[in-house]
């Protein structure tokens, strides 16, 4: 056995990939559950293929998972790899370009066989013919290992081959000084039923863990401390699992059952899985047929006295269209989440993207405005959730929440929040008639509203006197149907003001400016926060000034919007879409807005964007958007997306100022 030195660092990259049946989000998951019990601050990024199964040892149905985790705080799941886990040659060939100079790469020699190279498109055995000669490569045998360790309990060599995950899982648990005994437990209770696959899983892992302290390949262990946090209870989240535990918590602060609608649409569906474990909470789940009836449901339970939602992402939204504008019409709560992924149509529904803002701002029929919010970060989205529900509540409004598959899949440490010290939500029932009818009689106007919020009287159904009307046809004060042209001018106008004025409960737009005399502000709205942070912050280290500021509401925009960006003589809009919050912040301000747009699936990388924010500070201007070169379409070898210029951020960082890897 190997007496390892063990090594500190301050931060580490990790990436393990194989096909999409090797279980890498599984090992993922694992590993990082016991780097946030360790006390690591930590980002990570699940990805893999939208086919169910897609074909074995090809590029297409390689899946994978990053964790960044350090003894500081993350921002982002890293870009650059220092370890890849590649559990066949189609893994490797799919993430070697990512992984740094000295980068370690640990294979499954077992499975780069001449089979297995060609499938995933390789001419020559990369192991072999020296392409990989700027990296550290362990070439180890993880398959045999796997079936050695479950011989003993009658597993077959297939069936004992897709355990070496374990395998890998073990060795860098020991390589990187995780604790053993959670992820033994966890494997105690997930195969409590099968002790065959109990005491295989078992031997696997302690295998992996076994090879590291014996092989002579490893000299050295590393080890990570825990990051300086605030005082309080911590737990490892996902974006998706925190939204639900908001939307929970924010039905409790109104005192009203929650009912979410939903159909199942990638990366969307945990929410609808994690909300339907609140049974006991008060909360009723109904998994619908299609987008359409799952909003009807929400809509209709609000209209009964529930707290409505339902979740989704793009395309789903585009079904949900003509009910929201109910809502908007019938001014009821509604929660809408939308995930975001890349589109159009179906797309790549496994890939991120902030594709969606255009169509939650305007994209109903007619004059039908809804508040807006989205979450910057996996924690976030808790208290994006709980924002929603009082918003949603106190003005009778939909209320649309913007994540993304980056948001919902990706997980972080969340400090558990002090419940008691949340406010309450009132509900503000109507509990008598507001008026009086034609014949002198107490009756209950459905559209009177308070003067100044513009808010109408709610009434639930069934409450003895408060008998009205509600529905999509345009409707007078009293509820009955109006096709007067002034009283639809009055009723469209009031919805619409009364959204705007939920500005008045919304914090001013803050600006992280330390010097106070940067020129340069970069401005960003929901999962772009993690990348700008980390660029800025890089910048800042080699002496360069810039300020940065944050959206989470989207409508209505904060009402000191116009006066910061009027502060600055350039204001950078980074976003993973071609622009859409720089052409709404273009209408406010006459400021010049540069975008940056990325649309390849993945978050924006901090490299690109240090790169292209140097250039602006040193005076360089962007250039106009170009088309894709000729021979993009095909060019599977092609390192970037279309590109399309200095404007988007594709080009290479200038000299002088290179971009330095996020720690």
């Amino acid at each position: 056995m190997t007496d390892a030195m063990v090594r500190p660092v301050d931060h580490v990259v990790i990436r393990f990939a194989g096909d999409s049946g090797d279980g890498m989000q599984l090992v993922g998951a694992r590993f990082t559950a016991e780097t946030a019990r360790r006390g690591n601050d930590l980002a990570t990024l699940p990805n893999y293929p939208a086919e169910i199964r897609a074909p074995a040892g090809t590029l297409s149905g390689v899946s994978s998972f990053q964790i960044h985790f350090a003894d500081q705080p993350v921002r982002t799941p890293g870009e650059s790899p220092d370890v890849l886990v590649a559990l066949n040659p189609a893994a490797l060939r799919a993430n070697q370009a990512d992984v740094g100079p000295g980068g370690l790469i640990i294979v499954d020699a077992s499975e780069f066989t001449a089979r297995n190279l060609a499938k995933a498109g390789y001419a020559d055995n990369p192991l072999t013919d020296g392409s990989l000669q700027r990296h550290q490569v362990e070439a180890l045998d993880l398959t045999r290992l796997a079936v050695e360790a479950a011989q003993p309990y009658g597993l077959g060599r297939k069936q004992a081959t897709r355990i070496k995950n374990m395998v890998a899982l073990g060795l860098l648990t020991w390589l990187y000084s995780r604790a053993t005994e959670p992820t033994e437990d966890y494997l105690q209770d997930r195969f409590a039923d099968r002790p065959d696959l109990l005491r295989a899983n078992l031997a696997a892992f302690r295998a992996g863990i076994a090879y590291g302290e014996s092989s002579e390949a490893f000299a050295v262990r590393y080890e990570v401390a825990p990051a300086p946090m605030a005082p309080g209870r911590y737990r490892q989240i996902s974006g998706n699992r925190a939204l639900a535990l908001g939307l929970v918590t924010g039905a409790h602060l109104a005192d009203m059952p929650l009912f979410c609608g939903s159909y199942p649409i990638t990366p969307a569906s945990d929410i609808l899985h994690e909300l339907s474990r609140c049974s006991d909470h008060g909360v009723i789940t109904f998994q619908a047929e299609d987008e359409i009836a799952g909003v009807g449901a929400a809509l209709g339970a609000s209209f009964a006295g529930h707290l409505g939602v339902t979740t989704t992402s793009g395309p789903g939204l585009a079904l949900k269209m003509e009910t929201i504008g109910l809502a908007v019409m019938m001014e009821l709560p509604l929660v809408v989440v939308d995930v975001q992924r890349a589109g159009p149509s179906t797309g790549m529904p496994t890939k991120t993207e902030q594709s969606d803002l255009k169509q939650a701002l305007w994209g109903r029929p007619g004059e039908s405005p809804v508040v807006v919010l989205a979450a910057q970060s996996p924690s976030d989205c808790f208290d994006t959730a709980v924002e929603a529900c009082r918003i949603a509540v106190t003005y009778r409004t939909p209320v649309i929440v913007l994540t993304d598959g980056y948001l919902g899949n990706g997980a972080e440490p969340w400090r558990l929040p002090e419940l008691n010290r949340l406010a309450p939500i009132p509900t503000a029932w109507a509990k008598q008639p507001n008026g009086v009818g034609a014949d002198g009689s107490p009756r209950h106007l459905p559209y009177r509203r308070h003067p100044v919020t513009l808010i109408r009287d709610w009434a639930i159904p069934g409450t003895p006197g408060l008998e009205h009307r509600l529905g999509g046809l345009e409707k007078a004060v009293d509820g009955s149907i109006s096709y007067d042209p002034a009283n639809h001018d009055a009723m469209v106008r009031l919805r619409a003001a009364k959204v705007s004025g939920v500005v008045r409960d919304l914090p001013d737009l803050t600006v992280d400016d330390p010097s106070g005399r940067a020129e340069l502000l970069v401005l960003g709205w929901g999962s772009t926060h993690g990348p700008i942070a980390a660029a800025v912050a890089q910048l800042r280290a080699l002496g360069l000034d810039l300020a940065r500021a944050h959206l989470r509401h989207l409508n209505p925009l904060p009402a000191n919007l116009e006066q910061v960006m009027a502060a600055y003589r350039r204001v950078v809009v980074p976003e993973m879409n071609l622009g859409q919050l720089a052409d709404l912040v273009r209408a406010r301000s006459e400021r010049p807005v540069i975008s940056y747009s990325r649309v390849r699936g993945q978050p924006i990388a901090v490299r690109k964007l240090v790169g292209f924010l140097s250039d602006l500070l040193e005076g360089s201007e962007p250039e106009p958007a170009q088309p894709p070169p000729a021979d993009h379409w095909g060019n599977q070898a092609q390192e970037a997306a279309p590109a399309v210029g200095a404007a988007t951020g594709t080009g290479p960082p200038p000299a002088g100022a290179r971009a330095q890897e996020e720690s």
